[in-house]
């Protein structure tokens, strides 16, 4: 029997409030009183995963080692706790509905009506307890998407409240999260948005133990007597969660706020420890008071929502801080860039950064903010589709391949210098189609990646189906790019380097998933130190 506790936040009153960041601080504080902890975000969308949503929808899609196409906020969970996560902490209805169908196919219901109680509920609690069950955890935080009251979330509360009741008041408890918004009008913070969220849950059985309350000002005592008094907790158990200048301040903030301590009193645990965040607020330091700042370029053609690159922008933070310095990011569409306007967009930068991507859309763009980068000996980061489109260029503009390109862009290319993995060549679904999750990778001890990552051998994370063609490699690497790093199994070129040029490196992976606060990843360390370089020149 495991003896694991579990922790639920639900959200109200409104989306975006910071569910996800709060489970993160909460957990980053636990783990730091010596419990062992991991989150997991159950997702209401009917999508099997994020894997086919468009980044607009969502945000990027965030890939665990196992290959796991997951929503964003594991990334947030990975960047606080520095430990990896997996398939079974991230959890969406259509994954539930499938899992569900399936064994009515198969006759494992024995004949009886299949219901969304106790079904659909019974799956769902299942998968909750997946984690805990494993014995490595002695508490799970369960992340529950989307805003009490959503059609899509009742059976997700419904699942908390049968929870809740079979495994005891001191097993099992909510955090509320919802807001306190300040009318301008009236010069007052209002509770009346808190009431009706916390009433709304309640009619569906579910009493929250602990308010945390998202607000931009103050929340005095009275208030916390009166949301204390008029949802059913008591006063010590009103959370207040300010606006933080940063995400990484929210720990602290929480901590001021006694939030672990009141979790740990529900669940009649002992702290192991107090919570010193040593190393997270040497990190906070230097983040905050940058010595110097470089401006990178990112291109990319979802920029209109940063949260398409959100990986990316924290590993900056990470480097950023490693390197004492502020990294300022000019947002550039690719679909912008023209030969004309390249160099006006592009004038002043430090460093260039051409972000993954699926599609021929704005893809010329990329290929001439590459080509401006390595004819202007400016530090340049290809990830994914980046990489590859620095390959295009290689060829086009340096071995003088006329209409080389990638045969996902143009399936009659004359020299198809990324191409289609021989297993994939029949594949028509979109989902789960990819080279997906963690790869290894050996490393030339001649190159600048062996050099930031001080190690021959590596493992990274994928999300793709197109790869560099190796009938191409020899007369790529006699002009001058050379491939840096293999798969040892596969042969593929994960990583492309031009040794002439300051700093000029492609990866077919994505680095930016593995940057945690505590490990920035290497090559966005050394990335923003050529940077820097290139800013005093």
């Amino acid at each position: 029997m495991s003896n694991t506790k579990y922790v639920f936040v639900t959200g109200g009153v409104t989306s975006s409030l910071g569910k996800g960041i709060i489970a993160a601080s909460l957990a980053k504080l636990l783990q730091e009183r010596g419990f062992s902890v991991t989150i997991q975000k159950l997702d209401p969308y009917i999508n099997i995963d994020p894997g086919t949503l468009n980044p607009y929808e969502h945000g990027e899609c965030y890939v665990t080692d196992d290959g796991a196409e997951t929503d964003l906020d594991l990334g947030h969970y990975e960047r606080y706790l520095n430990i990896p996560t997996s398939q079974a902490n991230n959890v969406t209805t259509g994954r539930i509905y499938q899992s569900v169908i399936n064994k009515e196919r198969k006759g494992e219901f024995l004949g009886k009506t299949v219901q969304v109680i106790p079904h659909i509920t019974d799956e769902i609690k299942r998968r909750i307890q997946l984690l805990g069950e494993t014995g490595e955890y002695d508490i799970v935080i369960t992340e529950i998407g989307g805003t009490v009251g959503d059609i899509e979330s009742l059976p997700y509360v419904e699942s908390v409240r049968q929870m809740l009741w079979e495994k005891g008041e001191e097993n099992a408890i909510v955090i509320h999260l919802t807001l306190v918004p300040f009318l301008a009008a009236a010069g007052e913070l209002k509770t009346k948005p808190t009431q009706h969220s916390v009433k709304m849950l309640m009619q569906s059985g579910v009493s929250p133990d602990i308010l945390v309350c998202r607000t931009e000002y103050e929340i005095s005592d009275d208030i916390k007597r009166k949301l204390a008094l008029f949802c059913n907790v008591k006063k010590e158990d009103v959370i207040q969660s300010i606006d933080a200048e940063t995400i990484y301040d929210v720990p602290n903030l929480m901590l001021e706020q006694n939030l672990d301590t009141v979790v740990l009193n529900k669940l009649k645990l002992s702290s192991k420890g107090e919570p010193e965040l040593k190393v997270w607020n040497n990190f906070l330091r230097k983040h905050k008071n940058p010595k110097h700042e470089v401006e990178i370029a990112l291109i990319g053609k979802y920029v209109e929502l940063h949260d398409s690159y959100k990986s990316i922008t924290e590993a900056f933070i990470h480097a950023g801080s490693s390197n004492e310095t502020k990294v300022k990011v000019r947002w550039v569409h690719s679909e912008s860039l023209t030969p004309k306007n390249a160099e006006k967009k592009l004038l002043g930068v430090n460093g260039i950064l051409v972000a993954p991507g699926f599609g021929d859309r704005g893809i010329e763009g990329k290929i001439r903010a590459v080509k401006y980068a390595r004819e202007n000996n400016i530090p340049f980061f290809g990830i994914c589709l980046g990489m590859q489109m620095a390959v295009i260029e290689f060829a086009r503009n340096v071995l003088n391949l006329e209409g080389a390109s990638s045969s996902e862009m143009n399936k009659s290319a004359k020299h198809p210098v990324i191409n289609l993995m021989e297993s994939q060549e029949n594949v028509t679904e979109k989902g789960g189609t990819m080279r997906l999750g963690a790869w290894d990778c050996e490393l030339k001890t001649d190159s600048k990646v062996y050099k930031a990552y001080n190690a021959k051998k590596i493992s990274e994370r994928h999300r793709h189906r197109y790869e560099f063609n190796n009938e191409y490699l020899e007369q790529i690497e006699v002009a001058g790019m050379k491939a840096a790093g293999t798969n040892p199994k596969t042969g593929l070129v994960e990583v492309v380097e031009i040794p002439t040029h300051p700093w000029f490196v492609g990866v077919q992976y994505h680095p930016e998933y593995k940057s945690t606060v505590l490990k920035p990843h290497p090559l966005f360390v050394d990335f923003i130190k050529a940077s820097l370089k290139h800013s005093k020149l």
